[in-house]
């Protein structure tokens, strides 16, 4: 039995899009960019909020990321305060996650969104103390794909990468999963299609989220 499922945040356990969309809008519409559709911020996503801006400013016509530093600062603000903008748990996530809590299956969230707003999302969706362990993005943790996020998680539950799962819906995830030496299960309900999961190794891949509990054993 593993011990331990370790979930992405964005696409995996909230649909998040509408958020992310409206906040990333305001920000690059002062310089004259975007708006851009939510199918568009599905590829943009996966690598951090700095990655998002600066896909967002280069599909406006600014490669080069002059208006970067001005749009990321922006997007920061914006996303402080709206960061629950039409959040919600996709359907069926509240269920296996009682289910998991049920066969003493510990949960950990590994998201590349700021951990205070990757903690704010979890809380209000989910309520405090509900996860095992927060991991958000910090500087002092390098983003996914790098596996440094995973280990720092085990480390805190005190289990090995053979011990639990590994759940997200985006390339970066499958790299993250299978590089830290996890299975590695695809979920078809987020941001991207079963090809890019396929073509990143996952162990896995499941279209509904109790369909996770078959790879507990």
């Amino acid at each position: 039995m593993k011990k331990a499922v370790i979930f992405d945040l964005d696409g995996t356990l909230s649909d998040s899009i509408h958020s992310i969309k409206y906040c990333a809008d305001r920000a690059v519409a002062e310089f004259g960019y975007g708006p851009f559709t939510e199918q568009q911020y599905k590829y943009f996503v996966g690598d951090g909020a700095a990655n998002l801006v600066k896909r967002a400013l280069a599909a406006g016509g600014d490669e080069e990321g002059v208006h970067f530093d001005e749009a990321f600062a922006k997007y920061k603000d914006i996303f402080r305060e709206h960061c629950m903008y039409k959040v919600m748990p996709y359907e069926g996530i509240k269920e296996l996650l009682a289910a998991l809590k049920e066969k003493q299956v510990k949960i950990a969230v590994l998201s590349n969104k700021p951990h205070i707003e990757t903690i704010n999302v979890i809380e209000t969706l989910f309520g405090k103390d509900y996860f095992d362990v927060i991991q958000g993005q910090e500087d002092s943790v390098a983003i996914k794909p790098s596996p440094e996020g995973v280990f720092r998680i085990l480390n805190r539950l005190g289990l090995t990468a053979d011990e639990i799962l590994y759940l997200g819906d985006t390339s970066t995830d499958m790299k993250t999963g299978k590089s830290a030496g996890a299975f590695t299960i695809g979920a078809l309900w987020g941001f991207r299609e079963r090809e890019e999961l396929e073509q990143n190794h996952a162990d896995a891949i499941i279209e509904h989220p109790l369909e996770l509990l078959e790879y507990l054993s």
